[in-house]
């Protein structure tokens, strides 16, 4: 690596922690799944993320322009398909099971599955590209041929790091809470999550 991209590598991840950190819909899923399912899919759920804002740091930095167009254009019927999705994964988290009979159902949810569908959700929201697009052409200044990779590799470190302590940090409370605390968290995120989804379509008809 040359040394020169150290700064703009770091920058770069500051940015994908700085977008993944705000409690949101991702952040309260993975919450929730971490409580719920453990660590390894508390962990899956961030990462989805992770890798979704780093596909989009790469069409921000490599200035895909066909790709934002099309995505920009697309942004209703996502954005309302990301509303759709947070409904279902607030009806599944207020009727979902015990911790301890998720944990040896057969059919409860796996890492890959809990790993795509936060992938999904977080690409379902155009909106985030808008912002990687005005952040890296700040950036631009100091931008090289060798640049946009890093960028793209600091975004994902960045956001994957925050998921990492915020999984160890709940991980470690999962521990203290009793089968009633984690019943009652359970419910309040299928709030918060149906609530997510309501200012989704909201935002989207005042739009």
């Amino acid at each position: 690596m040359d040394i020169s991209l150290i700064p703009l590598f770091l920058k770069s991840a500051l940015i994908g922690l700085s977008i993944a950190a705000p409690v949101g819909p991702i952040g309260l899923l993975c919450i929730q799944r971490t409580l719920d399912h453990g660590p390894r899919v508390g962990l899956a759920t961030g990462l989805g993320a992770a890798v979704a804002d780093a596909m989009y740091g790469a069409i921000g930095a490599f200035g895909v322009t066909a790709v934002i167009t099309l995505l920009t254009g697309a942004r209703a019927p996502l954005a309302l398909g990301g509303a759709l999705f947070l409904l279902w994964l607030a009806w599944s988290a207020w009727h979902g099971a015990e911790p301890q009979q998720a944990a040896s159902a057969k059919g409860g949810i796996k890492g890959w599955h809990a790993f795509g569908g936060t992938f999904l959700l977080t690409m379902s929201n155009p909106a985030t590209i808008l912002s990687f697009i005005a952040v890296f052409s700040s950036l631009a200044g100091g931008m090289t041929s060798a640049s946009p990779g890093w960028m793209v590799a600091g975004v994902f470190l960045g956001s994957a790091a925050w998921w990492f302590v915020l999984v160890g940090m709940v991980g470690r409370l999962r521990e203290r809470l009793q089968p009633v605390h984690l019943r009652w968290i359970r419910r309040a995120s299928a709030v918060l999550l149906a609530a997510f989804a309501a200012y989704q379509v909201l935002s989207l008809i005042a739009n």
